[in-house]
């Protein structure tokens, strides 16, 4: 059995929103491309290369975001195979959506890789994409089938639970990537959903994925979480990020369809992890009222640690939005520096 945290509410911890940045392409729309002026369903975030980098579940774009300004640039990532880029039910091939759900940046062999994890809810979404970005050149993107990791991840069901649904990634050091297992499936064949983390070796996957007669890496080191409850709604796992030997992390609440597929949303929370155990708090917006909506994805500092950054899932006509959240109380009493 693995060990077992759970998360309380804090009251001495508070997140308030402090801006909202509708995220718009510098560029003209490309309709051979698929790509409308704004961005999409933005899923996570984080920074690369003095951007901020938002990556979609339901569009083949990243968006690379110049924080002062709010604007961003697009890169176009691999098409699926039938050379789609952008799924919805207008287009009648959300089914084929890659679904990337957790972005992380590890530095290795002299550079820094962004790592795209797909959710592996359904075989379509086994995918992994690495963003390499030399010094001189454009980043460069490539996608890799990752069925065999993917099966690896599902069949240690201490960290998959009933149903497999990774929502977040974050770099340990000492070539280790930590997943983030969010536990909003149905029970089947026995098994229940749980929250969860565990750790891999980046070695060990960018090995696999060059050559995939090399074995996947195992999953290590799993925790499982009871993350508590938001109005009488459970939270689960929606992204993390690392900040000075602690874990940020935030969590939502949705009514359970299955691991996915969307249902309402109750609202979302920040949470943090450290040596003491684990705590969060309800996120408040500007007018001090509750925020209603899923948070997809998290980063924090770009030169401030009490400054939180989260994109939301939201309506595929209308531009994603980052937010910027302001952080308050004893966010970093773990923390190492």
């Amino acid at each position: 059995m693995p060990p077992q945290i759970v998360s309380r509410p804090d009251p001495e911890l508070k997140a308030r929103i402090v801006r909202r940045i509708p995220l718009l392409y510098d560029d003209e729309p490309n309709p051979e491309m698929e790509r409308p002026p704004y961005v999409r369903a933005g899923s996570s975030l984080t920074y690369f290369h003095d951007y901020i980098v938002v990556i979609q579940d339901n569009a083949n774009y990243a968006a690379l975001i110049t924080l002062d300004t709010g604007r961003a640039r697009s890169l176009a990532l691999p098409a699926g195979p039938e050379g789609d880029r952008v799924f919805d039910k207008d287009h009648g091939n959300i089914e084929r959506k890659f679904d990337l759900e957790a972005c992380v940046v590890v530095p290795a062999e002299g550079e820094d890789f962004l790592v795209v994890f797909g959710s592996g809810s359904q075989p379509e979404r086994e995918r992994i994409v690495v963003i390499r970005w030399p010094d001189h050149g454009d980043p460069e993107a490539k996608l890799f089938d990752a069925s065999p990791f993917y099966a690896v991840l599902r069949s240690v069901h201490d960290f998959s639970g009933s149903e497999l649904n990774v929502e977040g990634a974050i770099y340990l050091g000492d070539d280790q990537i930590r997943l983030f297992e969010r536990g909003n499936g149905q029970p089947h064949d026995g098994l229940q959903p749980v929250d969860a983390t565990g750790d891999i070796s980046w070695s060990a996957l960018w090995k696999h994925l060059q050559n995939p007669t090399q074995p996947p890496p195992t999953v290590d080191n799993i925790v499982q979480y009871q993350l508590g409850k938001l109005d009488d709604q459970p939270l689960n796992f929606s992204d993390a990020e690392a900040v000075d030997g602690v874990v940020l992390y935030s969590a939502s609440a949705e009514e359970s369809h299955g691991s996915g597929q969307d249902g309402a949303i109750g609202g979302s929370v920040l949470g943090v992890i450290d040596s003491q155990g684990a705590r969060w708090t309800r996120l408040i917006t500007e007018d001090h009222s509750d925020f209603k909506e899923k948070i997809e994805g998290l980063s924090v500092g770009f030169g401030d640690r009490q400054r939180a950054f989260f994109v939301v899932d939201d309506d595929k006509d209308e531009p994603s939005a980052m937010f910027e959240v302001e952080l308050a109380g004893p966010w970093f009493r773990g923390a190492s520096t």
